[in-house]
């Protein structure tokens, strides 16, 4: 589950251990809810740390690179969005 984002990283939380090595490099693929009407995408993102235990962990990433076109963008904005009007 994406906790949050921005332009320059995001934290995910999961249930299980996170078998993540830091400083390596992943592909994060981002499914929006259906809400947003914002497309799936893939970010390029560096593990920063990570935290938990065999139930569950709380991961942090760095964004090396977002995708092309403007769903990463426009993702970022509805998030914004929403919380500012909650």
């Amino acid at each position: 589950m994406l906790k949050n984002i921005s332009i320059t990283g995001c934290c995910v939380e999961c249930t299980g251990a996170a078998e993540l090595q830091s400083d390596a490099e992943y592909q994060l693929k981002i499914k929006p809810e259906r809400e947003s009407h914002i497309g799936s995408f893939e970010l390029q993102v560096d593990c920063k740390w990570v935290r938990g235990d065999n139930s569950s962990a709380e991961v942090g990433f760095g964004i090396v690179a977002s995708p092309k076109g403007r769903k990463f963008q426009r993702y970022v904005d509805y998030l914004a969005y929403k919380h500012s009007h909650l």
